[in-house]
């Protein structure tokens, strides 16, 4: 049990050093595991996609080894954690197959056991086409009214705001895949991970985002329209919130570099999928999910921040020195759009 517990601090310190071993809570220093068995489901902004470095064994679910699963799952201690997360997963594939670039990824569900302690759900995004419409649709009306709101023009249709509309369908069906949760492992403690935000509330940033000046305050109000869905599920089926976009204030894709945990527009090869989170935005999540699991206040300290950021420049660095694992990363990115 003590060589466990040694290699597991050492595995935390590589993974996530300013939480782990440097800023460790205190609930966190005792022996015995608080999760035993911890299943990890989601989107691609659960497993990460191009965050350094691959998981080449996810085939075309791109998942990361540094995704905030795999990073909790060491804060924990769990004896055992199964990451099913993959990229461009909606509410369905929890119960269904997905074809990713490389093949049929089981559905999710399969993962879960009646001995199953902790489950973590980061969805919802990919559901009815919501991020994919927004970020697919609006950087191209930009040019059309600069200083205005078209894409909100476009998705509102008599009056109603169509994206919204779908995001109430989407609570639904989250509701329904906690159900299912709980009906395969009853024992879990379910927590129902919230979107870090993209845009910042005030301001804009058009060569990192590039929409419409009015379209900023549209992207933030739908990312907390569907925040709100998904603390709606969680609510209405007893599950854990784990919100990230409140204490994700400050790093949105407009921040400066080493704050921002959202990439922009551009792909990055060394530290994230395009408006995706980068390496800073994955620990800020585990650290959020470990402190509101543990009781702890749910905030993100600077010196959490400028460790994350350290870390994430390291990787970067690593990713750049490997570049087989690096085009390994990349073919599983080249036939399918992931989130």
């Amino acid at each position: 049990m003590k060589i466990r517990r040694i290699a597991a601090a050492a595995l935390a310190f590589l993974l996530f050093p300013g939480t782990a071993l440097a800023a460790t809570p205190a609930s966190a220093s005792s022996e015995a595991p608080l999760f035993k068995h911890y299943v990890a489901l989601g989107d691609s902004y659960s497993s990460a996609p191009l965050v350094p470095l691959p998981d080449l064994l996810s085939l075309g679910c791109v998942r990361s080894t540094s995704n905030y699963p795999k990073m909790l799952a060491v804060m924990l201690r769990t004896y055992r954690f199964t990451d099913v997360t993959c990229g461009g997963a909606d509410t369905t594939n929890m119960t269904e197959p997905q074809s990713t670039a490389l093949g049929t990824a089981a559905p999710q569900f399969n993962a879960l056991r009646p001995d199953t302690d902790l489950v973590t759900l980061g969805i919802g995004g990919n559901d009815f086409g919501v991020f994919g419409d927004i970020i697919g649709t609006c950087p191209g009306l930009r040019a059309s009214d600069p200083t205005g709101a078209p894409c909100k023009a476009h998705f509102t249709v008599d009056g109603v705001d169509t994206l919204k509309a779908r995001i109430v369908q989407t609570q639904a069906r989250i509701t329904t895949v906690v159900q299912g949760i709980k009906v395969r492992s009853p024992q879990a403690t379910i927590a129902l991970i919230g979107y870090p935000r993209i845009a910042p509330e005030h301001g804009t940033c058009p060569a990192i985002l590039p929409f419409a000046d009015g379209d900023y305050t549209y992207l933030y109000s739908i990312e907390q329209a569907l925040n709100t869905a998904i603390a709606n599920a969680a609510a209405a089926t007893g599950a854990t919130y784990v919100d990230t976009f409140g204490p994700s204030t400050g790093h949105d894709a407009c921040a400066p570099d080493g704050q921002a945990w959202i990439q922009g527009k551009d792909i990055n090869l060394l530290r994230a999928l395009n408006y995706h989170p980068r390496y800073e935005g994955q620990a800020g999540v585990a650290s959020l999910t470990y402190k509101t699991l543990t009781g702890e206040p749910v905030v993100v300290t600077a010196a959490e921040q400028a460790a994350w950021a350290a870390r994430g420049r390291e990787l970067s660095r690593q990713a750049a020195a490997s570049p087989q694992a690096l085009q390994a990363s990349l073919n599983r990115l080249r036939t399918s759009a992931q989130r």
